[in-house]
């Protein structure tokens, strides 16, 4: 019989396998949000009731505030700047979806594979806490390097902030809540900067693509040259 804490990791491993091939952001960001709502809770789930009874209000606390922020604060201020930005889809992925879809696949596969290796199941809160978190860290990063809509980066560090928020609470119940609500703060601060940067990058270009701002670098780099060569002319 599955427990609450197996079909909370299932649940995971499909939101990373649909964000690799999700194009619409709002999409994207609601699949982020039950990926905070979940992380945020898990460690209630992943708690020992038989052994350690009810868990402590710092406990409770803690995983009240990660929801809050991960699974409705976050999303909120993304789906604001998606309107302010009238930026609805990822329209051209530097890794197509497909492709996406694959490597994900592969490094859940991987990640399965490395935490068998790793035998740490005996200080695990569950078996699948290390395999789940190494493929949500890897889709992260695979959101930020593989996109080029602005918006859709900041998903990707929120992705990544969530894998190590899981592979935290799987290993160390609850002192690893503390850590990783200190990096909570840290990367909410850093959706806040970019989201101000995104907000200013389409009001200055019209657009979030940042493959468009390397090109704009590179025509920038190049200008003085032609300037330069046409007063030797």
């Amino acid at each position: 019989m599955l427990t609450i804490s197996e079909i909370a990791m299932a649940l995971f491993l499909i939101a990373d396998l649909a964000l690799a091939g999700a194009s619409r952001l709002k999409y994207a960001i609601s699949l982020v949000a039950v990926q905070g709502w979940i992380v945020g809770t898990l460690p209630v789930f992943l708690w020992d009731w038989q052994s350690g009874g009810c868990p402590g209000a710092r406990i409770w606390i803690i995983a009240l505030v990660n929801s809050l922020v991960k699974g409705a604060a976050l999303p909120m201020l993304l789906n604001y700047a998606v309107r302010k930005a009238r930026t609805r889809r990822e329209l051209e992925p530097i890794v197509s979806f497909q492709i996406s879809r694959i490597v994900v696949f592969l490094m859940a596969v991987g990640g399965f594979a490395v935490g068998r290796l790793l035998h740490i199941h005996e200080t695990t809160a569950s078996e699948l806490a290390v395999p789940v978190a190494f493929t949500t860290m890897g889709t992260g990063c695979l959101l930020i390097c593989a996109r080029k809509k602005a918006i859709t980066q900041v998903l990707g560090f929120l992705v990544l902030e969530n894998g190590i928020s899981l592979f935290g609470a799987g290993i160390l119940l609850e002192y690893g809540l503390v850590v990783e609500l200190g990096i909570l703060l840290d990367v909410f601060a850093l959706v806040f900067i970019l989201g101000i940067a995104i907000f200013q990058i389409n009001r200055t270009f019209a657009s979030t693509d940042t493959d468009r701002l390397n090109r704009l670098g590179d025509t920038h780099l190049m200008h003085p040259h032609h300037k330069h060569d046409h007063v030797h002319d």
